[in-house]
C-alpha cells in the first residue's frame, strides 16, 4: 500500500540558523551526522519502508548540485531519486509549489530531509489511508534538549530540558488533529473554533509533542490550496494550521467545485452526496466526531467536512530534527550513543567506533560513544570522550576532546583542548588553542595559544 505514495524530501539549502556549520559545499542536506550526511538518515529510512522513488527538493542550484552528486554516488543501484532545484528561501510551500507538476499520486509523502528518526513510515502512510484524511502529520516526544549530564554540549543552557515545541490539540481518541500552534504562536492565548470544539466534545491540549514536520497529504487538495493560497510559504506554519480550521468547513474542494460557506453559517451540500455518506458511515465500526457533525440535524443531508489526522510515534522511538546548532550537537551525541542503532555502525565491545585505519599513540584513550573516521591519527597521551571525529584528521599529542564534533581533514596541534565544540572540515588548531562551546567554520585557522569560549569562528 505505501508503495504508491510518492515522497518529497524537503532538504532545504544553506540555513543561516545553522551558520558557520553550513555552506554551498556542504548544504544542510550534507551535515555530518556520525560522519554521514544527515539526510541519509531519512534515505535508508524510506528504503526500509519500501519507497525508493524520490523527489529531493534542494534550494540553490550549487546545493542542489552537491545533494545530487552526493546521493547518486550513494545510492546509485538503490533508489530512483530525482534532485530538484528550486529557487533559495521559498519556503517548504513554495517548494512544493515549484515542483508540483512532478505530482501525480493519490497521495504524498512530505518529509524533511534533517529528520533523524526510526518511526516507520508504513504506520503513517496505514494511518492516512484508514481516514481518508486529507492529511495526516507526525507527531513524537518533544526532545530533551541540552547539555548532557556529564557536561556542556555546545549550547549556553546549562539544563536539560524538553523545549516548548508546539500546542497540539487533540480528540478525545487521538486521532484527529484540532488545533496546532507553532512557534511564537505558542506564546499567545490559546484560542480553538468553537464548530471544532461542539463536535469534538473536549479537546486535550498537549505542549509534550512535537510537529515531525513528516506529512501525508491527498495531493489534490494539497495542490488546491497551494494555488488558491499563493502568500502561503510553509506546510507546518500556513498549510497545516489551514487546513486544520477549515476541517469542519466545505472550504476544501468536493468533486471538483469548492463550497464556500457564507456568513460563517454551513452550506448543505445536496443529495448527490448521501451515497459518500452512508459509504463513509458504513465503513466507520465507530462514527467519528466528523462523521458525526457532517449529518444535518435531520439526518437526510450531508455537510461536507475534511480529516487532519496524527500519527503518535511511540516514546520508545527516536525522532529529531536537524534544525539548529543545538540540535546538532545533541543528534550526533544521541547517534553515537543510546540511539546508536541509527547509525549504521557496529559499535566494538567498548561501545565506540574506531575505523580500522585510524591510528592511536601511546596511552590515548578513546572512551565509550566516541568515533574515530578513517584514516585519521592521534599522537601520545590524547584523551577523546563523547565525541565524534571526522576523516583524516591529524591530532597532535595530548589533545584533549570532549563533547565535540570534528569534521575531516582538521588538523589539531599538541597540547589542544576541544569542549563541547562543532569543528568543521580543513580547520587547523595551532598548538595549545583551547576551546570551548565554540562553532569553528570550514577552513579557519586557529592561532597557537589561543582561548576561546562560547564564540563562533568563521572566515569573513
Amino acid at each position: 500500500m505505501i508503495m504508491d505514495f510518492q515522497v518529497v524530501v524537503l532538504a532545504g539549502g544553506v540555513s543561516k540558523k545553522l551558520l558557520p556549520l553550513v555552506s554551498k559545499e556542504i548544504p544542510n542536506a550534507l551535515l555530518p551526522v556520525a560522519n554521514r550526511p544527515v539526510i541519509s538518515y531519512v534515505l535508508e529510512l524510506l528504503e526500509l519502508s519500501n519507497l525508493k522513488d524520490l523527489i529531493v527538493v534542494v534550494e540553490g542550484e550549487d546545493a542542489a548540485l552537491n545533494v545530487g552528486g552526493w546521493i547518486s554516488a550513494a545510492y546509485a543501484d538503490r533508489l530512483h531519486v530525482e534532485v530538484a532545484a528550486v529557487p533559495e528561501d521559498v519556503g517548504t510551500a513554495g517548494a512544493i509549489r515549484a515542483i508540483a507538476h512532478h505530482l501525480t499520486a493519490k497521495d504524498i509523502l512530505v518529509v524533511s530531509g534533517d529528520l533523524v528518526s526510526d518511526v516507520p513510515l508504513g504506520a503513517v502512510a496505514a494511518t492516512h489511508r484508514r481516514h481518508d484524511a486529507v492529511v495526516t502529520a507526525m507527531l513524537c516526544s518533544a526532545p530533551v534538549s541540552g547539555p548532557s549530564e556529564s557536561g556542556s554540549s555546545g549550547g549556553k543552557d546549562k539544563t536539560k530540558k524538553p523545549g516548548r515545541y508546539n500546542l497540539i490539540g487533540l480528540d478525545p481518541t487521538q486521532q484527529f488533529l484540532l488545533h496546532i500552534a507553532t512557534g511564537a504562536e505558542v506564546e499567545k492565548d490559546l484560542r480553538v473554533q468553537k464548530s471544532i470544539l461542539r463536535a469534538a466534545g473536549e479537546i486535550e491540549i498537549r505542549a509534550d509533542l512535537m510537529d515531525a514536520h513528516l506529512y501525508a497529504f491527498k495531493r489534490s487538495i494539497l495542490q488546491e490550496v497551494l494555488d488558491q493560497k499563493g502568500t502561503f510559504h510553509s506546510l507546518k506554519h500556513d498549510v497545516l494550521p489551514y487546513l486544520v480550521r477549515s476541517q469542519l468547513k466545505s472550504e476544501a474542494l468536493l468533486n471538483g467545485v469548492a463550497q464556500v460557506e457564507e456568513n460563517g453559517t454551513e452550506k448543505i451540500i445536496a443529495q448527490s452526496n448521501q451515497q459518500m455518506l452512508s459509504q463513509i458511515l458504513a465503513n466507520a465500526s465507530e462514527r467519528t466526531f466528523h462523521q458525526r457533525y457532517a449529518l444535518s440535524p435531520n439526518g437526510t443531508s450531508f455537510r461536507k467536512t475534511h480529516k487532519c489526522c496524527v500519527y503518535i510515534a511511540g516514546s520508545n522511538r527516536y525522532c529529531a530534527r536537524l534544525n539548529s546548532i543545538q540540535a546538532y550537537s545533541d543528534i550526533n551525541r544521541d547517534v553515537i550513543g543510546e540511539a546508536n542503532h541509527l547509525s549504521g555502525y557496529s559499535f566494538s565491545a567498548q561501545n565506540n567506533i574506531i575505523h580500522p585505519s585510524a591510528e592511536l599513540g601511546a596511552k590515548t584513550t578513546v572512551g565509550p560513544h566516541c568515533m574515530l573516521g578513517e584514516g585519521s591519527q592521534m599522537g601520545d597521551k590524547c584523551s577523546v570522550k563523547r565525541s565524534v571525529i571526522g576523516r583524516h584528521c591529524r591530532i597532535g599529542a595530548n589533545v584533549k576532546v570532549v563533547n565535540s564534533i570534528v569534521m575531516n581533514h582538521v588538523t589539531i596541534g599538541d597540547g589542544c583542548s576541544i569542549q563541547g565544540s562543532v569543528i568543521c572540515s580543513n580547520v587547523q588548531l595551532q598548538e595549545r588553542a583551547v576551546l570551548k562551546d565554540c562553532q569553528v567554520g570550514a577552513g579557519f585557522v586557529v592561532a597557537a595559544g589561543s582561548e576561546c569560549k562560547g564564540e563562533v569562528l568563521a572566515k569573513k
